[in-house]
């Protein structure tokens, strides 16, 4: 028999369980210099908002201990300029297409899903739930179970393709974020977002980034993201994506193990472009070496 590597997330097949993280893969163009994109589950592309965003001033990337800092503010030309020019490359891609959306309110949010869900080459949405909401004060939307429930329910309302919601990790109890979501129609959940941190520039004595804080991302923050998962997976029944600090097949197993369904590769991606698929080689080797014929059993074998 066959080793399969196979997974379904909300009626989607994934002919592998590894995505890229939204941010650090773009929609892939620069990426297929290195490998066949094709060889990825699926492509999660960078966020894209209703209409352009500029982003935060520079410096907006610092390096840290074990990954990186970031506030770039989600900068991106609006989903009109996506659907134009993205779109037409990652129809020729070969795998499926995440496309990452964001916006600074409910209505937003909306339009964007609006935008795509007569875009067949779109095959899920995941909605990013850690943007600000300005209508209330700035407090981003995952960090307040009502307002998950808000915005997902809003999502799901106009969407025609399932939709993942990605988690912050910048909350005291996640499991109820992450129930609020699923209670609210969403399909599956991505986890983790960056954690908020800072660095300070001895010479100047002030933050290193223009916005001072920034989203922590990279190695660091792997057993957060490992931790999390675990507590989440045994408290809702959708499927997770697992992510934060993958930087080999090693840290995707581990993930998987503690209930992920799939994984996906971000910061790694910039040290390594290679990353993505070396992490689903290793996957392979590992299965091959253990005699596990499917991926899907090494799933919360941690906790079950």
């Amino acid at each position: 028999m066959g080793m399969n590597m196979g997974v379904n997330i909300a009626g989607v097949q994934w002919k592998n369980p590894v995505t890229t993280a939204s941010g650090t893969f773009a929609s892939g163009k620069e990426y297929s210099n290195f490998f066949d994109i094709n060889a990825l589950g699926a492509i999660t592309t960078k966020g894209v908002s209703s209409h352009p965003w500029l982003g935060n001033n520079t410096p907006r990337v610092a390096e840290t201990y074990g990954g990186m800092l970031n506030a770039i503010g989600l900068q991106n030309p609006g989903v009109e300029a996506f659907i134009r020019d993205d779109l037409p490359f990652l129809a020729q891609a070969g795998t499926n297409v995440i496309v990452n959306i964001c916006g600074h309110n409910v209505a937003e949010y909306v339009a964007v899903a609006e935008a795509l869900s007569g875009e067949s080459v779109v095959d899920m949405l995941e909605v990013n739930i850690s943007c600000p909401n300005v209508s209330e004060g700035g407090m981003a939307f995952g960090t307040n179970w009502k307002m998950t429930e808000k915005v997902v329910s809003a999502v799901k309302k106009v969407s025609k393709q399932p939709i993942i919601v990605k988690l912050s990790p910048n909350v005291t109890d996640i499991d109820v974020i992450a129930k609020a979501a699923e209670i609210a129609g969403a399909d599956a959940l991505s986890m983790i977002n960056t954690l908020i941190g800072m660095k300070i520039d001895l010479k100047t004595r002030k933050p290193l980034l223009a916005n001072k804080i920034g989203g922590l991302s990279g190695p660091a923050i792997k057993p957060v993201a490992v931790r999390m998962i675990y507590q989440v997976s045994q408290a809702v029944g959708i499927p997770i994506i697992g992510m934060g600090g993958i930087t080999c097949s090693d840290d995707a197993i581990e993930m998987i193990l503690a209930g992920a369904n799939a994984v996906a590769v971000g910061t790694a991606n910039f040290a390594n472009p290679r990353a993505t698929v070396d992490v689903i080689d290793g996957i392979r080797a590992y299965m091959e070496g253990n005699g596990i014929n499917d991926i899907n059993n090494l799933v919360g074998v941690a906790w079950k």
